[in-house]
């Protein structure tokens, strides 16, 4: 593990799960942490920790689908630490119903604003300060984001958005010095699925029960690797993997595949 002590590090969606988790290990090796999320009272509860692990911290309360707030929460981040070496856009929104369900399709622009215009405002204002210091763009996107996820329709959609995003922008920044990493975990065991909207736009408030669902913990140290190396691309798990190969080969049997998987969790 290298040291990150000094570096300025923005994470969206800090307040739980995997960006608190990535927050208190960035702050244990020194980093500077700039964290953005909606609830204020939850990120001075993460700032305190990362306080406690050794680093320093800010809480920005930022809704990452405002494009101002996304730009004030930068220039607070430069203002507190003089600038920007790493940006982890993670903040997220999920949803599970069937596509024909949906009372309220307006959720569909909410998954969008969140899970990827929120990462490309931010983005957006950050990348002149990542560039000064050859920094590195982190994108928290998702297994769902390689493969089709019934139930999942404007959550999949999102993320294959933030994917192509990314991609796309790895290619225009090559010899610039900035690095772009796409993280794609499979299932993990946060509150997301809590949050999770459901056919009427409101959010579910039940947890899914996935038996192999990994820690935030673990998730968090996997990107943390992934960041000493700067690496472009990471599929956290051999499942992910193989269904991503299994996609180019034999596509109707994913389908048949991930419909079986949908109808054990219960759906339809």
């Amino acid at each position: 593990m290298s040291t990150m002590q000094g570096k300025t590090v923005i994470i969206t969606g800090a307040s739980s799960g995997i960006g608190e988790e990535l927050a208190v290990s960035l702050a244990a090796r020194g980093a500077n942490l700039v964290l953005a999320a909606r609830s204020e009272e939850a990120l001075a509860r993460v700032t305190a920790r990362c306080e406690k692990a050794g680093g320093r911290a800010l809480g920005v309360p930022t809704d990452v689908a405002e494009p101002e707030a996304c730009r004030r929460m930068v220039e607070r981040a430069v203002e507190a630490f003089g600038g920007i070496d790493m940006l982890v856009n993670n903040a997220g929104i999920s949803m599970r119903s069937r596509f024909e369900d949906i009372r309220d399709v307006s959720l569909f622009d909410r998954l969008m604003r969140v899970n990827y215009l929120g990462a490309v405002y931010c983005t957006h204002a950050a990348l002149p300060h990542i560039k000064a210091r050859k920094g590195l763009l982190v994108a928290i996107s998702s297994v769902q984001g390689k493969l089709a996820v019934p139930e999942r329709t404007g959550y999949v959609a999102s993320k294959h958005a933030l994917q192509g995003f990314f991609d796309s922008l790895r290619v225009e920044l090559l010899d610039t010095g900035v690095d772009v990493l796409v993280v794609s975990p499979g299932y993990v065991s946060t509150d997301i699925g809590v949050r999770a909207l459901g056919s009427d736009g409101q959010p579910r408030a039940t947890r899914d029960s996935v038996s192999d669902a990994m820690d935030a913990h673990t998730c968090a140290e996997r990107i943390l690797r992934a960041i000493d190396q700067r690496d472009r691309e990471v599929l956290m798990t051999a499942k992910a993997r193989i269904g991503v190969y299994l996609k180019l080969l034999v596509p109707g049997l994913v389908d048949r595949m991930a419909l079986k998987a949908m109808r054990k969790r219960g759906g339809a």
